[in-house]
C-alpha cells in the first residue's frame, strides 16, 4: 500500500543540479531523483514530496534557502500559477544553451547516434509578443492562487478567460496581461470579457456542459492582418450577432471575424462550420515574397519570424537542385513545399489533413507556383511503394512529423526509395532520436541545428541533415 499524503516527507536543503523536461528542475537524495517545478540549477531549497514513484520523487518548493545565481525576476504577473513561459526566470543565453543540451542529450542517449557537434540554438529575434496565435478559455468560475484562497477570495462572481491551469480540463487562470502576443490581443479579450459582464452572458461550466461563452482564438499576421475566432456553447442568435457587431465596431484592426458554435463536449472544432461575420474568411502571411492563406482551421508555425529562419535552414540543409523531386511529408498547409519549389524540378507533398491540403493547393496557386502536387491522408496508407512509382523517385525528403514522429512503416518506405538527402524537422528531439537511429543504417547525420520557436518554455525545434551512405 503507497503512502498517505500527509507521509510524504519534506526534504530540506535539496540542491538543485539539472534542468529537466517539462520546465522542471531536479536535485537528488539518497540517489534518487526529485523533480521540482520553479527551481534551476544552483537553487538550494526545503521542497514538500507531493508524489512518490517508485523511481522519483516530485514536489514544491516551500523554503528557498538559497537562490541560483542564475535566477533572474520574470517579467509576467502571472508567472509560477500560469502554466506557460516556465523559464521566464532562466536568462535567454543560458535558456538557448540548455535546448541544445537536451537535444544532444536526446540524440545521443535515446538514439545512440553518432553525430557531429551540434550548433548553437539559433535563438529567436523576439522573445515577447512572439506568438501569432492564441488561444483564450471562458469559465464561470476563475482558478484562485493558494494566497488568494488563504485570503478569503469570493469566487462565485469572478469569471475568467484566460488558460487552463496545467493538468485541469475545467480550471482557467484569468489573464490581465499576455506577453506572447501583440498588446491588441490583451485589449480584446479584455474588452469581451467585459462586454460579456455587462451584458449578462453566461461563461461556459465544462463540468456541467453550460453557459454561452467557450473559447475565442485571436491571430494575428506578419502582415498585420488580425483574425479573431469565438467559439459559443449555443446558437444563441442574439447574443452572438450583438458581441459579434461590437467587437467589429470596436476593433477596426481586425480583419478577419469569424465565430462558431461548438455544443459538443469536447473542444475540438475539425467538425464545427467557420461563419465569417465580418471582413475576410482568411489572414494572409509573408514569407521571402511567398503569401500564404491562413483559414480559421489552418496550422502556420506560430512564431511567424522564426519559422522564416526554421524552412531557410530546411531549405540550405536539402541542398534541392533544379532537376530534383522533393518529397514533402507531413507537409500541412505546404509551407516549406512551396518555400523549396522555385528550387526543385517538382514537389510532392502529403498531409493527413484535408483542409490543410486544400490550404496547400490554394498556396501554390496564390503564388503561381506550379510544380506541387499535393496528397490528403495518413501517412502509413498513402505512401506506399506504388505512390512512389506513380508519383516519381524523390532525390530528397524532408520530414516534418508531429510530436510522436514517424511511423515505422513510413521510415521503411523512405528507406526502400533511398533518397540521396533527406531533412529531418522535429518539435519532439526524443521522438526524433528514435526515428534517426532507425535510418542510421542508411543514412548519416551531417549536421544538428537546434533552432528556438518558443522562448522562455523547454520546447525545441530540431533540424537535422542526412546524406545517404556510399
Amino acid at each position: 500500500m503507497g503512502k498517505r499524503r500527509k507521509d510524504y516527507p519534506l526534504i530540506e536543503g535539496l540542491h538543485i543540479t539539472t534542468l529537466a523536461a517539462e520546465g522542471k528542475a531536479m536535485g537528488k537524495v539518497d540517489n534518487q531523483v526529485v523533480f521540482v517545478p520553479m527551481t534551476l540549477p544552483g537553487d538550494i531549497v526545503d521542497v514538500q514530496i507531493r508524489k512518490h514513484h517508485r523511481r522519483y520523487m516530485e514536489g514544491t518548493v516551500v523554503r528557498f534557502i538559497e537562490k541560483s545565481p542564475l535566477r533572474i525576476e520574470p517579467f509576467c504577473q502571472h508567472f509560477g500559477t500560469c502554466g506557460g513561459c516556465k523559464w521566464q526566470n532562466l536568462p535567454y543565453d543560458e535558456q538557448l544553451k540548455q535546448k541544445r543540451q537536451q537535444v544532444e542529450d536526446q540524440l545521443v542517449r535515446i538514439g545512440h547516434l553518432d553525430i557531429p557537434e551540434v550548433r548553437p540554438c539559433l535563438g529567436s529575434a523576439r522573445t515577447r509578443e512572439y506568438r501569432n496565435k492564441l488561444e483564450f478559455t471562458f469559465a464561470d468560475r476563475r482558478w484562485l492562487t493558494y494566497e488568494e484562497i488563504a485570503e478569503g477570495g469570493d469566487i462565485a462572481s469572478m469569471p475568467a478567460v484566460g488558460f487552463h491551469i496545467p493538468g485541469c480540463f475545467d480550471k482557467v487562470l484569468d489573464i490581465e496581461c499576455c506577453h506572447l502576443q501583440i498588446d491588441l490581443s490583451n485589449k480584446i479579450r479584455l474588452a469581451t470579457k467585459q462586454y460579456c459582464i455587462d451584458h449578462g452572458y453566461t461563461f461556459h461550466n465544462a463540468r456541467a456542459h453550460e453557459g454561452l461563452m467557450r473559447t475565442m482564438v485571436v491571430r494575428t499576421a506578419s502582415t498585420g492582418e488580425v483574425m479573431v475566432i469565438v467559439v459559443f456553447n449555443e446558437n444563441d442568435r442574439a447574443r452572438i450577432d450583438a458581441l459579434m457587431s461590437y467587437l467589429r465596431d470596436e476593433f477596426k484592426e481586425i480583419t478577419s471575424l469569424i465565430y462558431m458554435v461548438n455544443d459538443k463536449w469536447n473542444d475540438s472544432l475539425g467538425d464545427r462550420e467557420p461563419i465569417c461575420f465580418a471582413g475576410k474568411d482568411h489572414i494572409i502571411e509573408e514569407m521571402e515574397g511567398l503569401r500564404f492563406k491562413v483559414g480559421p482551421k489552418s496550422f502556420y508555425q506560430t512564431n511567424s519570424e522564426q519559422a522564416y529562419e526554421l524552412y531557410k535552414v530546411a531549405r540550405d540543409f536539402a541542398e534541392i537542385s533544379e532537376e530534383d523531386t522533393l518529397y514533402d511529408l507531413y507537409t500541412g498547409t505546404g509551407t516549406i513545399a512551396n518555400f523549396c519549389a522555385r528550387r526543385a524540378r517538382r514537389v510532392v507533398g502529403v498531409e493527413y489533413v484535408p483542409e490543410a491540403i486544400e490550404d496547400a493547393v490554394i498556396n501554390s496557386r496564390l503564388n503561381n507556383i506550379d510544380n506541387t502536387t499535393f496528397y490528403a491522408g495518413d501517412m502509413k496508407d498513402v505512401l506506399s511503394d506504388e505512390f512512389i512509382e506513380r508519383n516519381g523517385h524523390p532525390d530528397v525528403v524532408i520530414l516534418d512529423p508531429p510530436r510522436a514522429g514517424v511511423d515505422e512503416r513510413v521510415l521503411e518506405v523512405i528507406k526502400r526509395a533511398a533518397p540521396e538527402r533527406m531533412v529531418y524537422v522535429s518539435c519532439n528531439p526524443s521522438t526524433q532520436a528514435r526515428d534517426l537511429a532507425i535510418l542510421s543504417d542508411m543514412y548519416e547525420i551531417l549536421a544538428v541545428q537546434p533552432v528556438d520557436m518558443f522562448p522562455h518554455t523547454h520546447h525545441v525545434e530540431n533540424v537535422v541533415k542526412l546524406r545517404k551512405r556510399a
